[in-house]
């Protein structure tokens, strides 16, 4: 086990950089081109790969959740200790927060913006709700049938969760939060980012609790023969 302040230095860092990638493609997309379907797609592609490359290199140090909502889940299923998942969720957000900060930084931007982006309503929500749904369903079911595979897994998620959900899958609070600092083409208005968290949080719980049954080993008939009398059940 790595000690908790190298795994927070690495949620810190690998938040950091997977948000520098989003506020920082949309920056560039946005400089390049009008037509806003291959901003997206500017934006999309490099999320994707990121992702790949920092569950690559930071996933063996801290899990690479890089997410309060994943966090959340690890926790609720006693993988992650409380006061980790504390610490976890705190470096993802101030993480994320500085990922914002360097892209504006890189972009020669001002450092500090509130976004005006109007992303609300329950389109957007629903949407939110199965973008987070779907990334923690993969995840879980990533770990039980290829956990060598998981960078690739929620690489490739995400990149299609941009285009299949109304709200472009944000799927993460803190991203979320990090995005609100950000008047460009990926930010977020700060008046919107309740119903959002409340729908990322909603769909992670929702798909450990399906991901719970669906996943669960089935009894082999010699197991369930070993059991007492008073304990079978048909």
């Amino acid at each position: 086990m790595v000690d908790l302040s190298r795994r927070i230095a690495a949620e810190a860092l690998g938040t950091a950089l997977l948000v520098a990638t989003v506020v920082g493609s949309g920056i560039m997309a946005n400089r390049l081109t009008h037509d806003t379907a291959l901003a997206l797609l500017g934006n999309t592609i490099p999320t994707g790969a990121i992702l790949m490359v920092l569950i690559t290199i930071l996933g063996p140090i801290s899990g690479a959740h890089f997410n309060p909502a994943v966090t959340l889940v690890f926790a609720l299923r006693r993988e992650v200790e409380t006061n980790s998942a504390g610490a976890y969720v705190l470096a993802q957000v101030l993480g994320g927060i500085a990922g914002t900060f360097l892209a504006h930084a890189m972009f020669e931007l001002p450092v500090l913006q509130l976004s005006q982006t109007v992303r609300t309503g329950n389109g957007q929500w629903v949407a939110e709700v199965v973008a987070t749904f779907g990334l923690v369903l993969t995840i879980l079911a990533g770990l039980r049938a290829r956990p060598d595979s998981i960078p690739w897994l929620v690489g490739l998620y995400i990149t299609a969760a941009y285009w299949f959900t109304a709200s472009t899958s944000f799927a993460n609070p803190a991203v979320a939060i990090a995005r609100a600092l950000s008047n460009t083409f990926a930010g977020i208005r700060p008046a919107d980012l309740p119903g959002f968290i409340v729908a990322e949080l909603l769909g992670a719980i929702v798909a450990m609790a399906l991901a719970g049954w669906l996943l669960a080993s089935p009894k082999s008939a010699t197991s369930i023969m070993a059991q007492p009398p008073g304990l079978m059940r048909d």
